[in-house]
């Protein structure tokens, strides 16, 4: 997809974002641009001092396609607390927000819906009123065979959707590809707000799921949604899928850095029934399979992954079957321990590990979203009144009050994860790698994964712990993900920064610098080339920062200007200057001043 504009129409803004703050991220130029040079990838940087909107830009455009996938996936499952009129007045919830905005975006049409090879975009327009659920126009939607939906590649035919009523002209089944495949989330840090409408929508996969499980509905075997929120609960998740998948080449950006050679073996452990109240296991129903009654003690317990599992069929993986069943089949071996009702899949990786798994799962992404499934589980837990006031939140802290379970509470875990890096003799545990390792593997990693998708990816500052050599090949190694993806998959990144390295590797027109002035955020394109600029002047001109120095050496390097220009002896201030400070422009002007008047002196 191509993002084209956005305007916050909300009476109350949204965060710092002020009503009425808009910006066009291509103009009619921009496209023409784009249209004469060969696809590549490249990413909107997001640059500018703390607190001057950058991060709030990626907040937001999670924030509208989480009311955007509300509308997409309640034709199959919402819980009650998200389903319009759940207040009474068939509205979404009133915490949504933003209340009122305008988005506009270039998504590529299927194949099958083109009537021309030169008309390949849908232009929609996304537009909320405040008070009213958001609506999706698609404005050429004349330049599209939208009749003809059974050619149109990898979307189900519109007869085998459910009749949903359209939205602002864009039916339900329109929906399907009009939207991105996914919208991905990341962040280094704490960012709450950015993940908030993620971390509902896990919730969302794991009520699905719940609702499936007690009715005995068919489950697809992967989420409806399609929002993620990549944090580090996905880290071996995501690593996993890429070197089971991809070979040496196409991994060669995610462990050139890190110096990852190798998976040798790992482990997955599912623990199958979790204990209920009675109640809950009533609610399920007489001679529910999912449920258990212990005589003796009055316990009753649900085996959670009951949909999930399945007779292994040792010769033939043709129809893939249950996630557990296929996991099974990869496996080199097994056990399972009747007394805790737990299963222990232990893998040792060679090529024939990655030949089964890849017999049994499509593709990368497909285990992926088995991993996921598994992982939702682990969200059993949390009470249904609390679900409903995460649901309805908008507080930062709400995901605070969800519990941790214990390592053995968990439904699904993984554990002795070994790899081999180089220059290391001896394996070393996942675990033991650094915070800019795991970081470079979890964002570069993210990107493999789902480089053949039309996705958005929204990385807040995904840097943070890289040195300074890592920092400045991110960009590189960003482009190089995405090398040999197919150009009908478009993706979209917002990537922000606090360093000048990855403005330095982008074009001024995907460069956003941000400013926070008088209560009101401005993006601008900067006004010099940005691509191949040196740090010095990106520091100086995109963050407003002269000094190429650090504040103590500065302090010190000031305190001896006031002496030289306090007539104090020069001879001795060199001295000094030479002895405490090492080199430097500063240093350099400061001398120059200093040996200048020593000239002129009589």
């Amino acid at each position: 997809m191509q993002l084209l504009r956005l305007k916050i129409t909300d009476p109350k803004g949204f965060r710092s974002l002020q009503s009425g703050f808009e910006y066009v991220f291509r103009r009619e130029w921009d496209l023409e641009d784009d249209k004469q040079q060969s696809y590549e990838f490249e990413p909107f940087v997001c640059a500018g001092p703390n607190g001057s909107g950058k991060s709030n830009l990626l907040e937001v455009l999670a924030a509208i396609f989480y009311q955007l996938e509300l509308l997409r996936v309640q034709r199959s499952f919402l819980p009650s607390a998200l389903m319009p009129g759940s207040d009474g007045d068939g509205l979404p919830p009133p915490d949504v927000l933003p209340d009122g905005f305008e988005l506009e975006y270039l998504i590529r049409v299927p194949s099958g819906a083109r009537k021309s090879v030169d008309k390949t975009h849908a232009h929609i327009t996304v537009a909320k009123l405040a008070g009213q659920s958001p609506e999706i126009f698609w404005n050429n939607s004349a330049d599209f065979n939208t009749d003809n939906a059974r050619s149109i590649d990898g979307v189900a035919s519109f007869d085998d959707l459910p009749s949903v009523g359209a939205v602002g002209g864009v039916s339900a089944r329109e929906r399907d590809f009009l939207l991105p495949q996914y919208v991905l989330g990341y962040s280094s840090g704490e960012n709450e707000i950015l993940s908030l409408p993620f971390f509902k929508m896990r919730f969302v996969q794991y009520d699905e799921y719940w609702n499936s499980l007690k009715n005995q509905l068919p489950y697809p075997g992967r989420p409806e949604t399609r929002l993620a929120y990549m944090d580090g609960s996905f880290s071996q998740a995501i690593l996993l899928c890429n070197l089971l998948f991809h070979d040496e080449g196409t991994l060669f950006p995610l462990i050139e850095e890190t110096g990852l050679q190798a998976l040798n073996s790992f482990q997955i452990i599912i623990k199958r029934s979790i204990e209920v109240p009675r109640d809950v296991a009533a609610d399920f129903g007489d001679g529910h399979p999912a449920v258990s009654i212990d005589e003796d003690s009055g316990r009753a317990a649900v085996n959670l992954v009951s949909l999930l599992d399945g007779r292994i069929d040792e010769e033939s993986s043709e129809e893939f079957g249950p996630i557990l069943a296929r996991l099974k089949r990869c496996a080199t071996c097994r056990f399972e321990d009747e007394e805790t009702d737990t299963l222990y899949l232990d893998y040792f990786v060679n090529q024939a590990t990655k030949d089964a798994f890849q017999a049994n799962f499509q593709d990368a992404v497909e285990l992926f979203q088995a991993l996921q499934v598994l992982l939702a589980l682990n969200l059993y837990s949390v009470s249904e009144n609390l679900k409903t006031d995460l649901y309805r939140s908008s507080s930062h802290y709400v995901t605070e009050t969800v519990p941790t379970l214990a390592s053995d509470e968990r439904v699904m875990r993984m554990k002795h994860f070994w790899v081999s890096k180089r220059g290391v003799k001896d394996q070393v545990l996942l675990k033991s790698l650094s915070d800019g390792e795991h970081q470079m593997l979890h964002s570069l990693g993210l990107c493999l994964l789902f480089k053949e998708a039309s996705a958005l990816f929204l990385l807040d500052e995904p840097e943070t712990h890289f040195n300074p050599d890592w920092r400045s090949s991110f960009v590189t190694r960003l482009k190089q993900c995405f090398n040999g993806a197919s150009n009908d998959c478009e993706r979209e990144m917002f990537v922000t920064t606090h360093t000048p390295f990855l403005i330095s590797d982008s074009r001024p027109e995907r460069v956003l610098v941000f400013k926070n002035e008088d209560r009101a955020v401005s993006v601008s394109r900067p006004d010099y080339q940005t691509l191949g600029a040196s740090i010095n002047k990106i520091t100086m001109k995109t963050f407003g920062k002269k000094e190429t120095i650090g504040g103590v050496a500065q302090a010190k390097l000031d305190a001896l200007r006031r002496r030289f220009e306090s007539d104090e002896d020069k001879e001795q201030i060199l001295q000094e200057l030479n002895a405490e400070l090492g080199d430097s422009v500063e240093k350099i002007t400061l001398i120059n001043s200093i040996l200048e008047s020593m000239e002129d002196a009589p």
